[in-house]
């Protein structure tokens, strides 16, 4: 992680870089070595996507490590009740968006909100074709994606339950084509607003905006960074929430938990409306260096 971090943050790339509130924060020991145990060994037990379980649960990581992440964790469980855990395998944002947005839209019986998201993604596919993407390289991905969507609204033969939700996330077969849907849907809203998005790429990787697209968002277990989330997020128009749990304190004094929101144009939320209600995001995701676990509200 780099020691001063570009945050795409109303359409200005911004370097949070304050005293132990930024990017900078999240270099420290305690956590890097959790996030190392989590890609060595809970990758290779965790299932895609775990159970649900207690906020406590989290906290029984840190037992024996810095005393501020445990005050942090409880500062957490005063607004979130529960965790899920997504496997370390370098698709763990794009699984956990994956499983929280489908869950929400299976308990919500939200048809318009499917309605609304099928005509962005009818864009990404049109967007895709016009750069030069043959059809049979995403088609498939596609497909299968708009499937899981009809799937999850109730009173049809096709209609799936929330445990079969969760069996779904956990098949490969599934699983991996849905997360390749989300990163060619990602991939084609950073080369369409490609002069937007340069700016941040050449800062981490002094590469094109092509070239990172081919290299670290459209190949399977490449991790994602704020301009995943960002162009994933505005692409489907769906509020995101990243929660990041670090070693920092404030300068406010107390110990606080930061946290981002990633909010698409007025014109693609899931509310016309415009109200500042229907702009709370409805995923949110825990952020340690290089992982991201779904967390659940009270």
């Amino acid at each position: 992680m780099r020691n001063k971090e570009p945050v795409l943050d109303d359409g200005e790339v911004v370097y949070e870089d304050g005293p132990g509130c930024g990017w900078n924060a999240f270099e420290d020991e305690d956590v890097m070595q959790q996030t190392s145990s989590i890609h060595d060994d809970e990758a290779k037990k965790l299932p895609y996507v775990g159970d649900k379980e207690p906020l406590s649960s989290l906290a029984a990581e840190y037992q024996s490590g810095s005393p501020i992440l445990l005050e942090k964790i409880k500062v957490l469980a005063e607004q979130y009740a529960s965790i899920r855990r997504t496997r370390g395998d370098g698709n763990c944002f794009f699984r956990g968006f994956m499983f929280s947005y489908l869950e929400h839209l299976l308990e919500a019986q939200d048809k318009a909100e499917i309605d609304r998201v099928k005509v962005n993604i009818e864009r990404s596919r049109k967007a895709l074709q016009t750069l030069g993407y043959a059809e049979l390289t995403f088609e498939d991905f596609f497909t299968l994606f708009l499937e899981q969507l009809e799937d999850v609204i109730q009173g049809k033969e096709t209609s799936i339950s929330h445990e079969e939700l969760v069996l779904r996330s956990r098949d490969q077969s599934v699983s991996d084509y849905v997360v390749m849907f989300f990163r060619f849907v990602t991939s084609a809203a950073i080369q369409n607003r490609s002069e937007f998005f340069e700016p941040f790429i050449m800062g981490l990787t002094n590469t094109t905006v092509e070239q990172f697209c081919k290299s670290a968002v459209e190949p399977m277990g490449e991790e994602s960074d704020h301009v995943h989330i960002t162009a994933l997020s505005d692409a489907l128009g769906v509020p995101i929430r990243v929660v990041y749990l670090d070693r920092s304190s404030c300068d406010t004094g107390g110990v606080s938990v930061n946290h981002h929101d990633f909010i698409p144009s007025a014109d693609d939320l899931p509310s016309s409306s415009g109200s500042s209600e229907k702009k709370n995001p409805f995923i949110t995701l825990l952020y340690r260096p290089g992982h991201y676990d779904i967390l659940y509200p009270k």
